[in-house]
């Protein structure tokens, strides 16, 4: 029974954070957000015991994060330079 309690907020935080990145204003903000989905997400797959799953989210995701943040960073740097102009 713990463990379906356990699973229960599992979800219940990733429909929360999901909710979050969606309503997000900043770009920014949005993917240090997602970052923490995935982390819920590799707990809830390590809980329901795809340890291998869970291994995986964490590599895509903290990837994922990272490209993310680089296009950001490129896209508002292209903003810049087009406000000099």
């Amino acid at each position: 029974m713990p463990i379906l309690l356990l699973e229960g907020l599992l979800l219940i935080a990733m429909i929360a954070i999901a909710a979050a990145i969606i309503l997000g204003k900043k770009l920014l903000a949005a993917t240090v957000i997602y970052c923490g989905f995935s982390l819920i997400a590799m707990l809830l797959y390590t809980v329901v015991g795809a340890a291998d799953v869970a291994f995986t989210e964490a590599v895509i995701g903290t990837i994922s994060t990272v490209y993310f943040i680089i296009a950001i960073k490129s896209i508002k740097g292209k903003r810049a330079d087009d406000e000099r102009k």
